[in-house]
C-alpha cells in the first residue's frame, strides 16, 4: 500500500485487496466481516512477515551473535518501538510483550496487586467490562480480602454515570481499572478525565484499549494513566500477542509474574537478578512471529493513518445507525447518532422475539458475520441490559457502507422467516 494523505477518505476496496479472505465465499456469497471486535483480518503484509521470518531468519532472540539471530532480535525490538510510537509511550523500556489484553490485566492484578492490595482495601471498574477487566479483580479481591466496587451506567444504559464514578473515589481506590471503548455498547469512555480524577484519591489508573488502541489515535501520555492493556490481533495482528504499557517507575517496582530465561541478567545457586525493562516480565522463548508480525500491523496502521480509520468507522456507524432507525421492533444498546463522538464502531442490537444466536445464523446465510451472545460482558449484558444475549456488528478499515446495507437486508431477512410485523 501507498502512503494516503491524512485529508482522504479510505479507499475501502483497494484496501480489501490486502486481504486475502475477502476472496473466499461465505454460505456460497462474497464475505461480509462485521465482527472485528472479536478479532481483526489480517492483510496479506502481515502473513508475508510471518513467512519471512520462519524462511529467512528463524532464530532465538537475544541469545545467539550470528546473523540471522541478530536479525529477529532487531526485527522483535523494533516492533516494540513502532507500538511505543504508536501509543504515545516513551520507549520499548515501557512495552511488556503478553499474549493478549488479558494476560497482560493479570499481570498487574497479580505482580502489582498482590504487592500493594491489602485487606479491606478498594478496587473500582465498572458495569461495562469485559471479562478480562472482572476476574482479575475478583480474583485480587479474594486473595487479599479487599473490595471489588463497580461504577455504575447512566439512567439510559449509555455511559458511564460521573455520580456514581465520583462517590466511588470518595473510598480513595487502590486501583482504577476501566475499559476505553465498550466492547458490547460502542461507548468511549473520557480516560484522560478518569485518570486525573483517580490521581487525585491516589489511586492506580489501568485502561483496557482492546477495543480503543486499533481504532483510533491512543496517546498514553496524554491520558495520564499508569496502565495500558492492549491485543495485537484486534489491530490486523496475529492471535498470540498483545501488550501492557506501564510506567517505567511502576514496572520497576513490580516483581516479575514468571521466572526462567531471557528475564534475568544473572542467577548462582542462591540468587537471581533481574533483566532491564521490559525484558524482566518476558521469561522464556517468546512469542518472536508474533511481535514481528505485531510491527507490521503497526506499519500498515501508520500508512492508513489512525486518525482517517477513526474518522472512516465513525461515518460507518453513523450511517449504521441511520438504517436501524427506521426498522421497527429492533432495540439498539449504547450511544445513538447524536452522541457519535462518543461511540465507537460497535452496534449491537436486538430484534423483538428472535433469538440473537437465530439471527447470526441467518445473516451467516447471506455470507454476513456477527457475534451473538453475552460477549464475555456478562453483568453487563444480562444484569444491566436485562438481556440474555444481544447481537452485535463491529467495523474496521475494511468496511463499507455497502456492507452495513446488507445487513439491514439480512435483518429484514430475519423478520421475515420470523413473521416480525414490518
Amino acid at each position: 500500500m501507498m502512503a494516503m494523505p491524512s485529508n482522504e477518505s479510505i479507499d475501502v476496496e483497494s484496501i480489501k485487496k490486502d486481504f486475502p479472505i475477502f476472496k473466499i465465499r461465505m454460505a456460497g456469497k462474497p464475505l461480509v466481516y462485521l465482527d472485528s471486535a472479536a478479532t481483526s483480518q489480517k492483510p496479506q503484509q502481515v502473513i508475508d512477515s510471518i513467512v519471512k521470518y520462519y524462511s529467512e531468519y528463524n532464530a532465538n532472540i537475544h541469545r545467539g551473535i550470528y546473523e540471522i539471530a541478530e536479525r529477529a532480535t532487531e526485527e522483535y525490538t523494533n516492533s516494540k518501538a513502532k507500538l511505543a510510537k504508536l501509543i504515545g509511550a516513551k520507549g520499548i523500556e515501557n512495552i511488556v510483550y503478553v499474549r493478549n489484553t488479558t494476560e497482560a490485566i493479570n499481570l498487574v492484578a497479580i505482580s502489582w496487586g498482590n504487592a500493594n492490595v491489602n485487606k479491606g482495601d478498594h478496587i473500582l471498574i465498572s458495569d461495562m467490562e469485559h471479562h478480562s477487566n472482572i476476574v482479575p479483580w475478583q480474583l485480587l479481591e479474594r486473595r487479599k480480602g479487599a473490595v471489588l466496587d463497580y461504577i455504575k451506567l447512566d439512567s439510559g444504559n449509555e455511559r458511564l454515570d460521573m455520580e456514581s464514578f465520583k462517590e466511588n473515589l470518595e473510598k480513595d481506590p487502590k486501583i482504577v481499572a476501566i475499559t476505553h471503548a465498550s466492547n458490547v455498547l460502542g461507548t468511549i469512555n473520557d480516560v484522560k478525565y478518569i485518570t486525573r480524577e483517580a490521581k487525585k484519591h491516589g489511586a492506580v489508573v489501568l485502561i483496557d484499549g482492546a477495543q480503543s488502541a486499533p481504532h483510533m489515535p491512543v496517546d498514553v501520555g496524554s491520558i495520564g494513566c499508569d496502565f495500558f492493556a492492549l491485543s495485537g490481533h484486534k489491530m490486523l495482528g496475529p492471535t498470540g500477542i498483545g501488550a501492557l504499557y506501564g510506567t517505567e517507575e511502576i514496572l520497576d517496582s513490580m516483581e516479575p509474574l514468571f521466572g526462567g530465561g531471557d528475564m534475568i541478567s544473572a542467577v548462582t545457586r542462591q540468587t537471581y537478578s533481574w533483566n532491564s525493562l521490559p525484558w524482566k516480565f518476558e521469561a522464556g522463548t517468546s512469542n518472536i512471529e508474533g511481535g514481528i508480525a505485531f510491527g507490521a500491523a503497526i506499519d500498515y496502521l501508520n500508512n492508513v493513518g489512525m486518525e482517517r480509520i477513526h474518522r472512516h468507522e465513525a461515518e460507518l456507524t453513523r450511517y449504521a445507525l441511520e438504517s436501524l432507525e427506521g426498522i421497527k421492533n429492533i432495540e439498539v444498546y449504547g450511544p445513538k447518532k447524536e452522541d457519535i463522538a462518543v461511540k465507537s464502531g460497535v452496534i449491537s442490537f436486538g430484534i423483538k422475539g428472535v433469538h440473537p444466536h437465530d439471527v447470526a445464523q441467518i445473516f451467516n446465510s447471506e455470507g454476513i458475520a456477527i457475534r451473538a451472545g453475552h460477549h464475555c460482558a456478562m453483568p453487563l449484558v444480562t444484569e444491566v441490559l436485562n438481556k440474555g444475549a444481544v447481537s452485535r456488528m463491529s467495523f474496521y478499515l475494511y468496511n463499507s457502507r455497502e456492507d452495513i446495507d446488507k445487513a439491514v437486508a439480512a435483518i429484514g431477512k430475519v423478520k421475515k422467516i420470523f413473521k416480525i410485523k414490518e
